[in-house]
């Protein structure tokens, strides 16, 4: 948000970013193309009906947007929205960033360097003691530690943390205490750290909201450290989203005979840097490349209208496997910037999905 946008424009871009079938790809790729939330909402229905649907869903009720402001208000939260000054760097530099936080406590921690800590749920006592002990070192080191306020691993990192600076990212509203027995922790978190999330006021946390909450732990962390984790586990996709930003990926040895284990290991053997205590992380972290991060994003309106046939050639080339949008454009035959205008009308259509990294799949 730039200094000069308006409250008007901050409820447009709130209520864009509620629309069905507008993700961060979508929204980001809106906001370019029309410069404002405002236009870009007006401009919903001809795309989608353009782009083969029978016309995009219905825009949020105007009323329901209020009632997600005003119950953020009642409850002491801040919308940090995309282009705000203070919305975290870290996160505007992915591609595509989150369109808006709400955060309760302090939200200025969300742009500090940062250290994600993750692992499983139901953690061992020792790896537990470990998850404490480094977030506390990291704490003294300068460090605010990022983890997602679950049981076991993340709530024993947030613990360590809280002297220092800790942030909570929640798969629901940043009102959703989850798990029940983390109440007093969450107050805690709210009064000496931070708690954010990009879902709704209100909003239970469900299972499709956490690969979002994921990529919020990784993207606002410099670098990932997975302590205890099973082969098919939640830690082991922020992992790989943490390598997918360019984040590092650190990883806590185990023992063999502990399931818990296999995660960090497979992850040593992929790479990942060997971490047995605070010092790995501190002498990793020096001389670390500095990530990109903007001054704010540049939206400039430029509507252009996709070519009806161009849409059809792309829709055509879609299926259930992501695809690069640089290669779909090239087996059209049209420019980047044809086929991104092309792809978003079939996604808002419902017929084509945007997904993060460039990658686009059949809606």
């Amino acid at each position: 948000m730039t200094p000069a946008a308006d409250e008007a424009e901050r409820f447009a871009r709130l209520r864009l970013a509620r629309t069905d079938r507008v993700g961060p790809v979508a929204f980001s790729q809106l906001m370019q193309r029309y410069g404002t939330a405002r236009a870009a909402l007006d401009a919903l229905p001809e795309l989608a009906r353009r782009g083969g649907g029978g016309g995009v869903n219905a825009l949020p009720d105007e009323r329901i947007v209020q009632a997600e402001l005003d119950a953020g208000e009642a409850a002491g939260a801040r919308l940090l929205l995309l282009g705000d000054p203070d919305y975290p760097p870290q996160l505007a530099a992915l591609d595509p960033p989150p369109p808006l936080l709400w955060t309760r406590g302090d939200p200025a921690l969300l742009s500090r360097d940062s250290l994600a800590i993750v692992g499983a749920r139901i953690a061992s006592a020792g790896g537990q003691r470990i998850a404490r002990g480094l977030a506390a070192g990291l704490g003294q080191a300068g460090f605010v530690v990022v983890s997602g306020m679950a049981r076991g691993i993340d709530g024993a990192a947030h613990e360590g943390a809280l002297g220092a600076g800790t942030v909570a990212v929640l798969g629901g509203g940043v009102d959703d205490i989850y798990p029940p027995e983390h109440a007093d922790l969450y107050e805690r978190l709210i009064d000496q750290g931070c708690v954010a999330s990009e879902s709704p006021m209100g909003a239970r946390a469900q299972a499709r909201d956490f690969p979002r909450r994921n990529r919020i732990i990784s993207g606002l962390a410099k670098g990932v450290i997975v302590v205890e984790a099973e082969l098919r586990s939640g830690s082991l996709i922020t992992a790989r989203l943490a390598g997918e930003q360019g984040r590092d990926v650190f990883a806590v040895p185990g023992s063999p005979l502990d399931p818990r284990s296999k995660g960090p290991n497979e992850l040593l053997r992929q790479g990942a840097i060997l971490c047995e205590g605070v010092e790995d992380v501190v002498n990793a972290m020096t001389g670390l490349r500095t990530l990109y991060e903007p001054d704010g994003p540049r939206w400039e309106s430029g509507p252009i209208d996709a070519d009806l046939d161009l849409i059809e050639r792309l829709a055509a080339l879609l299926s259930p496997v992501p695809a690069p949008r640089d290669e779909l454009a090239r087996a059209a035959g049209a420019s980047i910037g044809e086929a991104n205008a092309a792809l978003l009308e079939l996604s808002l259509a419902g017929r084509a999905l945007l997904l993060p990294g460039g990658m686009v799949a059949a809606g």
